[in-house]
């Protein structure tokens, strides 16, 4: 079985994951997450979630075309025996005996585990491959299910981006669209940030000037959410004012970020032109 955390079955999805499964121990579970790259050995989150959609012949395919690993972080079962309990330190020795006696190989990719600072700032520099943060366990607890028993630290750096649109009222909106030009000066949406407090949100409404026509996102709709469906109510806003924001290092292929951004200030003092171009990756 593959299953997500929520319980939903990825198996006709991942045919090459489910073919793995002949590697493992009999009555062996893992816990992990998967993941499939692009030809510069990135992270490629867009073809992980393409691949989600895909049964049968054309989940074959892509298979063959876009491969997934299962990065494997726990151990859960191993030959029938409930490892739960174990403290994470057993559990994790046990992991790496799993992968060294069987020799596994692909789909199965054991993650990296560290008691090391030093070895940790090190992967910390590594987003150029999309990697955003470490996770961090105790060494004696046990495996806690639906709970989340562990700490993520991500990666994050600063940048500007354009405000292009705005949800809520544009006097005092609740969430920034933002966006980029490109290189052929076409302004790009990058992504929206976090709900705004209150006063942030009437301090950026002041600076916000109305749509005048031929806006470059008029007739543009955007979703609630990278990958999601549900479409936002937006409100257009001449692209003019310029905000620095806080970002992890989750992209897309083009470039856009993947989860929400913090507004940090407003940045009067910079014209659009100031803000860098949208690099895809």
């Amino acid at each position: 079985m593959l299953r997500s955390r929520r319980g939903t079955d990825m198996a006709p999805a991942f045919p090459e994951v489910v073919a793995g499964a002949a590697q493992l121990p009999d009555a062996t579970a893992l816990d992990g997450e998967l993941v499939v790259r692009d030809a510069a050995g990135r992270l490629a989150f867009e073809r992980l979630q393409n691949r989600l959609a895909r049964r049968g012949a054309g989940a074959a395919r892509a298979a063959k075309e876009w491969p997934a690993h299962f990065v494997a972080f726990d151990l859960l079962r191993l030959s029938g025996t409930d490892t739960t309990r174990w403290p994470y330190q057993r559990r994790r020795a046990a992991l790496e005996s799993v992968f060294t006696a069987r020799r596994l190989s692909a789909p199965w990719a054991l993650c990296p585990s560290t008691t090391e600072a030093d070895v940790v700032r090190e992967w910390l520099t590594w987003a150029s491959v999309g990697m955003e943060g470490v996770v961090f366990k105790r060494l004696a607890d046990a495996y806690r299910r639906s709970v989340r028993g562990w700490q993520k630290y991500k990666v994050r750096e600063t940048g500007e981006a354009i405000v292009g649109a705005v949800t809520g009222s544009p006097a005092a909106p609740r969430t920034l669209l933002l966006g980029r030009y490109d290189d052929q000066g076409r302004l790009q949406y990058v992504g929206r940030t976090t709900t705004l407090a209150q006063a942030a949100g009437s301090v950026v409404g002041g600076l916000l000037a109305a749509a005048r026509r031929g806006h470059p996102w008029t007739g543009w709709s955007f979703s609630a959410g990278w990958g999601s469906k549900e479409k936002l109510n937006v409100t257009l806003v001449e692209p003019e004012l310029v905000v620095e924001v806080g970002v992890d290092v989750a992209r897309d292929t083009s470039g856009r970020w993947r989860h929400p951004a913090r507004r940090h200030r407003a940045r009067p003092d910079l014209s659009p032109a100031d803000v860098p171009r949208l690099t895809p990756l």
